[in-house]
This record gives C-alpha cells, structure tokens and sequence, in this order.
C-alpha cells in the first residue's frame, strides 16, 4: 500500500517538477549564457583568444571605471528605496488605520497612477528637478525612481497592515501605548515582510532602469546600466558583446544575492495581503 501510495504522489508532482522545472531553465538560460559567454573569446572584444577575465578589464577600465558606476547605482537604489519605504510605509498606515474623508477616494487616486506610463511624467519632472537644483544629481534620480514605485508600495502596506489583527494594536493601546509607540513597537515588526517585499521592488527598479538615468544623468554619474549602453558600441559601431555580457553579469549577482537571502520574506510579503480576510 505504501509503495502504490508513493507511485501515486510521485505520478501527481510529476508534472509539477517537470513545469517549474522547464520555466526554470527558461529563466535561468539567458543568465548562464551571459555568465558564460562574458568568460568566452569573442571577436571584436578584449577577450580574442581563450577563456579569461578580458571584458572584465575592458569593463572596469571603461570611462569613469566600473567602480564609479557601480557607486552611483548603488547610491541611487539605496536612497529609493529609503524614500519608497518611509512614505509607504506611513502612506500605507495612515490609508489601513484611519477613518478620514474622502480616504478611499484618495487612495484610488494614488493607484491611478499606475495607469500612466512613467515616460509620459519624465519630461515635467526633469524641468521641476531644474527648478529645485537636483538635475544631473543622484539624489534627483533618486527621488523619481522612489515616485514611481510609490503607487505599489503604498498599496503593498496597506494590505500588509490590513492583515494585522486589529486584537494587536487594541492591546497594545489599553497598555497605554499612543498610536505611535504601537506603531514602531508592535506594528512594524508585524509588517516586516510587506515592508522587505517593498524594499525588494524598490531595489530592483533603480538597479535595472535605463531611462531615468538617460534623462537626468551624464558624465561620471551615470548609472551602470546607462554606461553599458555607451561602452557596448566601440570603433565602426561594432558591437562589443563580451564587455557587455560582463556587464550584464556584474549587473545581475547583485539581484540575485539579494532574492536569495530575502526570498522567505518576499513570499509572506505577498501572501500577508492575498490571505487577508
């Protein structure tokens, strides 16, 4: 009986593995190419013959050095990500625990914005970051990419809130805890995974886009994915694919070492909000 109930459960997540397994290798391929291929010879790159770290050191010498592109990236994830999970994380409070007019009406209008492709406010917001002295600076950057990630992530902690026993901020407050002191005591530990899934999201988009940076950056500020676009064009236009498949390689274990260590927290991120109620 045994032995036809194992048969039987292997027969049923059969298929399972063999889809998660396909979809894996569908993912995983394009960055094993990319890991590889930046470590191969390739004509018309600085890694002609053999296997060895030649792109890396055309890459690393480029311009201003990956160093610094490497710096302005980080710099400006961080601080997005800072501004996004400071106002959502109070934007998301206030919209979950408080009654106050018009609440679901404002609400919706900060999701609305989602709706609105972000290359349509790119143009009004570069001339607004000339007036407040913050074009071409890295804090300016900063500041849209945590504006464009707002709309998510204050919905995100809402419902992250939301599914918090009302039972915990109650007992908290007949304690003699005020609104504040059960916020950052009790609530914020409650809300943790909403809070890193944020976080995660916020990360994620300043690392990887490209047009911001285009718009309101130049020079040795430039982010890395805007210096790989102009390092991976070199004499007669010739395309240097090994130099960029580095970059794209140095580009993603920073992504990858931040979603392996946080993914625990990233799933009870989205399952808090999808078992609410």
């Amino acid at each position: 009986m045994r032995r036809r109930s194992s048969a039987a459960r292997l027969a049923i997540r059969t298929p399972y593995f063999v889809l998660t397994g396909g979809l894996a290798i569908i993912f995983l391929y394009p960055l094993i190419w990319a890991g590889v291929g930046s470590f191969a010879p390739s004509p018309g790159s600085n890694q002609v013959e053999g296997w060895g770290f030649g792109n890396y050191v055309t890459l690393a010498n480029f311009q201003a050095g990956l160093g610094t592109y490497l710096f302005n990236s980080l710099v400006v994830s961080v601080l997005a990500v800072l501004f996004t999970l400071t106002l959502s994380f109070f934007g998301g409070y206030a919209f979950a625990c408080f009654r106050f007019p018009g609440r679901n009406g404002l609400f919706l209008l900060v999701l609305s914005i989602l709706m609105v492709p972000y290359a349509t406010l790119l143009i009004p917001l570069v001339i607004w970051l000339k007036t407040v002295h913050l074009n071409n600076t890295l804090v300016g950057v900063a500041i849209i990419m945590a504006v464009f990630q707002l709309p998510f992530a204050v919905f995100m902690m809402r419902i992250s809130f939301e599914a918090v026993p009302r039972d915990i901020a109650e007992a908290a407050r007949v304690d003699g805890c005020s609104n504040w002191t059960a916020l950052w005591r009790i609530l914020i530990h409650a809300v943790k995974p909403g809070l890193i899934t944020v976080g995660m999201f916020a990360f994620l988009a300043a690392w990887n886009d490209f047009m911001v940076p285009l718009y309101l950056l130049g020079g040795d500020n430039q982010t890395l994915p805007l210096a790989l676009v102009n390092m991976r064009q070199q004499v007669m236009g010739v395309i240097d694919y090994g130099a960029t498949q580095a970059g794209v390689t140095v580009m993603t274990v920073p992504c990858l070492i931040l979603f392996l260590v946080l993914q625990r927290h990233y799933v009870r991120g989205f399952m808090s909000g999808a078992l609410k109620g």
